[in-house]
C-alpha cells in the first residue's frame, strides 16, 4: 500500500507525531516528515530497513514474544508508560519515546511515535506527581497552600510542628492567624505580587505560633495555576530561621569581635599556613590580609623562636596546648615586637583538630610602661618595697636602699620587719592592711645600717593578680624626718610666739572678717587676744573671745573708713600702718589716740594697738618747749647745733656766722665730720659713739672756717632716742676755745723751757756727784797701797 503515495498518505503527513509503518517482518515501509525530523533521517536512508533502525532490540524483543497475540487483538495500544523505550537517533544518540501501535487492514503495523519531549514530561510529570507529595509530606519547612483570599487550603506536618496547629484546626482558616498585627501589611504586599504572577523569595519576617509565641521565619511564595495559566492560589514555604538568625548574629558578633579586637588574631592550619588575619594583625605586623594568608606563620618568627613554633603546633595537633606564651614575632619592616598571646584548637564538625587560632597582644607598650613605672618607682624619693604574705621582702627601689644602707639583692628575700625600730609595729601595719586591705600615714622608723634613724608616714595596701588573689603588701614610707623637725620648731615658734604676743605691754589681738550672704566684710570678731588686750577692753579672755570689734567699741566712734581700710589688707594682703588715729568717745566726749598696726592673716587680721593720748600730749608740749628753747639757741652766743643719726646739720643756730664764718644755710645737709681736722676726727667719732641720753660728751677740734683755716672749739653732744631706743638727733653746741687753746700753748712752751732748763742743772749736779766719786775712788787706792807696805816690814 505504501509503494505510492495516496491521499491518506498526504493526510499522514500533517500528523504531529512521527508515524512508521511496516510489514510484519519488521520492515520500514513508510515514513512521515515528523520520523524524517524526530529521529535525523531522511525518508529514502529508512524505507526499507528494519524497525531497529529507529527502536532498538527490546522493543522488538517484546513485540516477537506478543506478535500472535497482537494480530489476534489487533487494537492500538501504548507501551511507553509502562516501558522505559528509547529511540535511536541518527547520530547514535538515544532519547525516550512512546510508542503505540495500531493494525491497518493490509496486515501492515503503523508505530505512532511520541517523541522525546512530550514522553519525558509524561513520564516526569508522575515521577513529580510521587517526588512532590514526598516532599510536602517529609519536608522539615512548613508548606502552606492558601487561596488569593488567604484561605489555608493544605498544611503539612512541618507546619504543625512549627506553628502548632494540626492541618484540621487551620485548614480553612485564614493565613492572617499566624501573621503578628504589625505585619499585615507585609501579607498585603505579598498577596499583590502573587496575583501579578511575581514570586515572594526568602522574606524575613515574625509569625504568630498557636501558643502566641512569635517564631523567626524566612518565607518563600509562588503562584498556584489551573490547567488555563490563571493564577488561583499561593503554595508558601516558611523555614525557621531563629537558631540561623542566632547563629548568623554570633557568627557577626564573633566577626566583629574579630575585626574590631585590639589583638592580632590569626588563624592557620596545622601545617602553619594562615587561614585568617584580622586588621589588628594587619596593623601589627605591617602585613596586609591578602599578603598574610595562604603564607607560613614561621616566616614572621625570629630564627631562634622557630622550634618554639614547631613544638606549639605539635601540641595543637596532640591535643596539648598552653593557655599564655611570651615570645617575639618580626613585623614586616624586620622590626621585632614582643607579644603575648594565647592559642586554641579549630576543630571540625566531627571534633577533629585542623587548624589552630591565636590571639596575641603586642607588648611594646605594656613594657615601656613597666619600665617607665619602674624609672619612676627607683626614681621616687620614697621608700618602697613589696612583701609576701609570709612578710618576706619580694622588691625594694633605690630610695629603699638609700635609707637602709643595704644593697638590693642582700634585702630582698629577708624579713622586712628586722629593718624597723619597732618590729612589732612594723608587723602591726603589714597584718592590718591585710585585714583592712589598706592603711595610711602609719609612723614607723626604719633604721639604717650606720644607726641612722629615719622617720616615716607608711601607706600599705595589698595588691592582687589578674583573678583577684592577694600576692602581698606593698609598703610606701615617706620621708618625715624633716617636716617633724620643721614641725617641732614650728610648735616651738608657736610657743614663742604666744609667749612674745603675752608679753606684749601693749594690746594685740587675732581678728577674723564677718562677712554678709553677698560675701562683703561687714565687720571683725575676736579670736584671740593677749592680755594687755584683755586688760585695755576690760573684759576676761572667754568674754572677748567670739566679740565683735565694733561691739567692743560700742561706745566710741569708730570711722567706717578704717573698717574699710582693714577690709582691703586682707582683699588686697599686704599690712597696715596707722599712727596718731583719733577717737573720740560720745559719753564722755574723751579724745584719744592711737598707733596702730595690721596684717593680713588667712582671712583675718593679726591687729595692734597703743594709746598714744600721753605722748600726743607730751608732743605737743615738746614742741612747745622746743620752739621756746629755739628761740634762746638762735640768741645764743655759742653755736648751738641739731645733728642727725647720720651726723648731718638738721638745723643750726645763727651764731655759726659770727664763730666760724659760716652761714647756717652752707652747713644744713652736710656731716660735720667734713669740717673736723683730719687729726681730730677720730677723737670726735669716738666720744659722739660714747653720747648718751644719760650724759653729755665732749670734745674739741679743730673746725674748719668758711676762709679755709681752722679755730678750735670745744663741742658738747647729747643723743636722743624714739620710743623704740633707736637714735633720733644729736644736739649739742660749739664754743670757741681758740684764745684758750693759745694760753695753753704760751704755757705749754713755758712748762717746756723749765723742763729743758731743770734737766740742764740736774745734769750738771750729777756731773758733780760723779767727779767726787772719782776722787774717792782715787783716795782709797792711794791709802791702800800704804798698809800693804807697813805690813810687810
Amino acid at each position: 500500500m505504501f509503494s505510492k503515495k495516496t491521499r491518506f498518505e498526504k493526510l499522514l503527513e500533517a500528523v504531529p507525531d512521527a508515524l512508521v509503518g511496516m510489514d510484519q517482518e519488521g520492515v520500514i515501509r513508510f515514513v512521515n516528515y515528523q520520523t524524517e525530523s524526530l529521529f535525523g533521517f531522511d525518508r529514502d536512508e529508512l524505507i526499507g530497513q528494519r524497525i531497529e533502525t529507529l527502536v532498538p532490540e527490546p522493543l522488538w524483543q517484546i513485540y516477537a514474544q506478543n506478535r500472535e497475540q497482537y494480530f489476534a487483538d489487533p487494537r492500538t495500544r501504548s507501551s511507553g508508560l509502562d516501558l522505559e523505550l528509547s529511540g535511536r537517533h541518527h547520530n547514535r544518540g538515544e532519547f525516550p519515546i512512546n510508542v503505540s501501535m495500531c493494525h491497518i487492514d493490509t496486515g501492515d503495523v503503523l508505530l505512532v511515535i511520541t517523541g522525546a519531549g512530550d514522553v519525558a514530561r509524561q513520564q516526569q510529570a508522575v515521577k513529580k506527581a510521587g517526588l512532590a507529595a514526598a516532599i510536602v509530606e517529609y519536608s522539615d519547612d512548613a508548606i502552606i497552600g492558601n487561596t488569593l483570599g488567604g484561605t489555608i487550603t493544605s498544611w503539612n506536618p512541618a507546619a504543625e510542628r512549627m506553628y502548632g496547629y494540626s492541618g484540621a484546626e487551620i485548614v480553612g482558616r485564614s493565613l492572617s492567624l499566624l501573621v503578628p498585627k504589625d505585619r499585615v501589611g507585609e501579607l498585603t504586599a505579598a498577596s499583590a505580587k502573587i496575583q501579578a504572577g511575581e514570586p515572594v523569595e526568602h522574606l524575613e519576617t515574625i509569625r504568630v505560633r498557636k501558643d502566641g509565641t512569635m517564631v523567626s521565619v524566612s518565607v518563600t511564595v509562588a503562584p498556584i495555576r489551573n490547567e488555563d495559566g490563571a493564577i488561583v492560589g499561593a503554595s508558601a514555604v516558611h523555614r525557621d530561621v531563629t537558631a540561623q538568625r542566632q547563629a548568623f548574629q554570633a557568627a557577626q558578633r564573633l566577626a566583629a569581635i574579630v575585626e574590631s579586637s585590639d589583638d592580632a588574631i590569626i588563624g592557620f592550619t596545622l601545617d602553619g599556613i594562615v587561614m585568617s588575619w584580622n586588621a589588628a594583625a594587619e596593623k601589627m605586623y605591617g602585613y596586609s590580609s591578602q599578603e598574610a594568608i595562604g603564607t607560613s606563620v614561621l616566616g614572621r618568627t625570629p630564627e631562634d623562636r622557630i622550634d618554639e613554633i614547631k613544638s606549639i603546633v605539635a601540641n595543637v595537633r596532640a591535643g596539648r596546648y598552653g593557655e599564655h606564651h611570651e615570645t617575639e614575632r618580626i613585623r614586616k619592616d624586620g622590626t621585632v615586637v614582643p607579644v603575648s598571646f594565647t592559642i586554641s584548637p579549630i576543630r571540625d564538625a566531627n571534633g577533629a583538630v585542623v587548624g589552630a587560632s591565636t590571639t596575641a597582644r603586642d607588648m611594646s607598650e605594656l613594657q615601656q610602661a613597666a619600665q617607665y613605672a619602674r624609672s619612676l618607682i627607683e626614681t621616687g624619693l620614697d621608700p618602697l618595697m613589696t612583701i609576701s604574705p609570709e612578710g618576706a621582702i619580694t622588691d625594694v627601689n633605690e630610695a629603699t636602699v638609700r635609707v637602709t644602707g643595704i644593697p638590693r639583692d642582700k634585702v630582698i628575700g629577708t624579713d622586712f620587719s628586722q629593718y624597723f625600730t619597732e618590729p612589732d609595729k612594723a608587723l602591726e601595719t603589714y597584718q592590718r592592711a591585710f585585714t583592712q586591705c589598706s592603711v595610711t600615714d602609719y609612723p614607723l622608723t626604719l633604721r639604717h645600717r650606720d644607726g641612722t634613724l629615719t622617720d616615716l608616714a607608711c601607706n600599705a595596701s595589698v595588691y592582687r593578680d589578674l583573678n583577684g588573689a592577694v600576692l602581698g603588701v606593698s609598703v610606701v614610707g615617706r620621708d618625715v624626718t624633716q617636716q617633724k623637725r620643721t614641725e617641732q620648731v614650728v610648735q616651738q615658734d608657736r610657743d614663742l610666739l604666744r609667749a612674745t604676743m603675752d608679753s606684749l605691754l601693749d594690746p594685740h589681738v587675732l581678728l577674723e572678717a564677718v562677712r554678709d550672704e553677698a560675701g562683703q566684710i561687714v565687720d571683725f570678731v575676736f579670736a584671740d587676744a593677749n592680755p594687755a588686750a584683755c586688760e585695755y577692753a576690760q573684759k576676761t579672755y572667754d568674754e572677748l573671745i567670739g566679740m565683735r570689734l565694733l561691739d567692743l567699741f560700742h561706745n566710741g566712734a569708730q570711722p567706717g573708713s578704717l573698717v574699710d581700710e582693714y577690709r582691703r589688707v586682707i582683699e588686697n594682703g599686704g599690712s597696715l600702718v596707722l599712727d596718731d588715729v583719733v577717737y573720740t568717745f560720745e559719753l564722755t566726749g574723751e579724745e584719744r589716740h592711737f598707733d596702730i598696726r595690721a596684717a593680713c592673716v588667712g582671712d583675718g587680721l593679726s591687729y595692734g594697738w597703743r594709746d598714744v593720748t600721753d605722748r600726743h600730749a607730751a608732743a605737743q608740749w615738746l614742741a612747745e618747749s622746743e620752739e621756746y628753747y629755739r628761740l634762746l639757741a638762735e640768741n645764743a652766743s655759742d653755736v648751738v647745733m641739731r645733728l642727725g643719726p647720720d651726723r648731718k646739720y638738721e638745723w643750726v643756730s645763727g651764731s655759726i656766722a659770727d664763730v666760724l664764718g659760716w652761714a647756717a644755710p652752707d652747713l644744713l645737709g652736710h656731716r660735720i665730720d667734713e669740717f673736723i681736722h683730719p687729726e681730730d676726727l677720730a677723737l670726735f667719732r669716738h666720744a659722739v659713739a660714747d653720747a648718751s641720753p644719760e650724759s653729755t660728751a665732749s670734745t674739741e677740734f679743730r673746725f674748719r672756717r668758711s676762709d679755709g683755716s681752722y679755730r678750735w672749739v670745744l663741742c658738747h653732744t647729747r643723743l636722743k632716742l624714739d620710743e623704740d631706743g633707736a637714735p633720733v638727733v644729736l644736739v649739742g653746741g660749739l664754743v670757741d676755745i681758740e684764745a684758750r687753746k693759745g694760753a695753753e700753748a704760751q704755757e705749754i712752751d713755758r712748762l717746756v723751757t723749765l723742763e729743758r732748763l731743770q734737766r740742764l742743772a740736774v745734769g750738771r749736779e750729777l756731773k758733780m756727784i760723779e767727779m767726787k766719786k772719782e776722787i774717792e775712788s782715787l783716795r782709797s787706792l792711794v791709802h791702800g797701797d800704804g798698809d800693804e807696805n807697813d805690813d810687810k816690814h
